[in-house]
């Protein structure tokens, strides 16, 4: 075994025991509120008497959502050729220092599931995929085309709910995801969820902060809200798991590029851009929504360039994109708690490029 395939199996094992940690590690937070209750005067322990209570119902949506995630990682270690990950056992000492970031990662899955498959996310599908499948559709109409032939990719899919909708509509669609936490999640939804809203999850029970109501925290999400294995006969649907820069490196191999709060997830934006260009086919299209919430700008040890969009803007043209529609200010959220008393809203930058059928001059 080579190094890169330790490092493989290694990061893989670490996900798989992150996913196996959430119950007890979760359950440790809930102790440690409980733990600092009991140190209180008995008259504030009296008046705090229902938040008591509310403690012990995060710990029933706890075992809920630790149910979800059985599920999800029941079979992951049949996912990817000659990778299986070894048992575990997570002490509460590995848990605290070893999987904390880890396992917040595991709480943004669950939520994740909620935004792309659940009824409580429509509002975000609406605002961050509507734009880019309204374009493709008018880009490529259905009553002048064969859509079987036209070959969209979305990289950056997570759970892979806008790379279904395209599917949905008749395109041969693939998704691309990196992170072993969406992967094993989408893996999950797209192949063992049928029946509309048969499962949940309860996204907002780690949140206390900004909360009006006990029961704002604790209420679930149910998913999927459609069945993910009804798509069109003969329909292409596929997830590819891997790097984006490395897996897709043939030219002229897509109709359309579709990109979702993608593109600022690189330490260098250029490569992302270039690596568009070169996969359209002369004539294609890239269709983008997002902020530049550059991933790696904050991150120790992490090179970066955080250019800005006018900036941005100047790079594609100057690869050679042809900029057909721009928008901007568009208010998109991301797994957002609209019973929060705290939202995040970006005004994101819609746009569609053109690759040219082919290069003047």
């Amino acid at each position: 075994m080579d190094d890169n395939d330790s490092q493989e199996r290694e990061h893989f094992q670490r996900i798989v025991r992150a996913f196996k940690a959430y119950r007890q590690h979760s359950h440790q937070r809930v102790a440690e509120r409980e733990g600092y209750l009991k140190t209180l005067p008995p008259h504030h322990q009296a008046l705090l008497e229902s938040y008591k209570k509310h403690l012990a119902l995060q710990r029933v949506c706890i075992d809920h959502n630790a149910e979800i995630i059985r599920l999800i990682i029941k079979d992951v270690d049949c996912m990817f050729e000659n990778v299986h990950h070894q048992p575990s056992n997570c002490d509460e000492e590995y848990v605290n220092t070893q999987l904390g970031p880890d396992i917040e990662k595991v709480q943004s899955t669950i939520r994740q599931i909620v935004r792309d498959w659940s009824p409580c996310g429509e509002q975000e599908r609406s605002q961050c995929y509507g734009p880019i499948i309204h374009q493709i559709d008018r880009l490529f109409p259905k009553d002048k085309m064969n859509r079987q032939d036209v070959k969209i990719l979305v990289p950056g899919a997570g759970l892979g709910r806008l790379a279904y909708e395209l599917a949905k509509r008749g395109f041969a669609c693939q998704g691309n995801e990196f992170s072993l936490f969406m992967l094993f999640a989408s893996n999950f939804v797209l192949n063992k969820c049928r029946g509309p809203n048969s499962l949940r999850v309860y996204p907002w029970v780690h949140t206390g902060s900004n909360t009006i109501n006990n029961s704002d925290q604790l209420r679930p999400a149910t998913f999927p809200d459609v069945d993910p294995s009804d798509l069109p006969p003969n329909s292409e649907f596929t997830m590819a798991a891997g790097d984006f820069l490395e897996i897709y490196t043939t030219e002229a191999a897509f109709e359309c590029v579709a990109t979702c709060f993608f593109i600022d997830c690189a330490n260098n934006i250029v490569s992302f851009l270039e690596t568009i260009y070169k996969i359209l086919k002369p004539g294609g299209y890239w269709v983008n929504l997002g902020p530049l919430l550059y991933h790696f700008a904050d991150q120790p040890g992490e090179p970066s360039i955080e250019p800005s969009y006018e900036e941005v803007k100047s790079i594609a043209e100057g690869i050679g994109f042809k900029i057909t529609v721009e928008e901007s200010g568009l208010k998109t959220a991301y797994t957002q708690n609209t019973l929060s008393m705290l939202k995040y809203e970006y005004q994101s930058v819609f746009f569609v490029a053109c690759k040219p059928a082919s290069r003047s001059g």
